[in-house]
């Protein structure tokens, strides 16, 4: 079963240890997010996750991806571009997929996908 909980930590906190076989901790290149990300993966951690990726969303550079690598040493880590593609699906209320299926984020997250098969 794939879960999308909300953000922050509470969800992860009351889930019973080892029920979760991978967590995606998605973070955009920001501190806020980052540190969030931290604590998340860091609970993860604890609760015996079998797998943690970190998700870098909205990446527009080499900045963006060194602030991430280096908050998140160890982890595995899939980047995830900003695309304006998804913005304008986002505008539209449709799937990225459905508008932009070439667009380099929907690239990253179909590889993303098919990884967890």
């Amino acid at each position: 079963m794939i879960a999308d909980l909300e953000a922050g930590i509470g969800t992860l906190i009351r889930l019973p240890p080892e029920s979760i076989d991978v967590a995606l901790v998605v973070v955009e290149p920001t501190p806020r997010s980052i540190e969030v990300g931290q604590r998340a993966a860091a609970l993860a951690r604890e609760r015996n996750v079998g797998r943690i990726i970190v998700v870098a969303s909205r990446v527009t550079d080499a900045a963006d991806t060194e602030r991430v690598t280096s908050a998140f040493a160890g982890c595995e880590i899939v980047e995830v571009p900003y695309d304006e593609g998804v913005i304008e699906a986002e505008r539209q209320g449709v799937a990225p997929l459905d508008v932009a299926a070439d667009a380099a984020a929907v690239r990253a997250l179909v590889a993303l996908g098919l990884s967890l098969v």
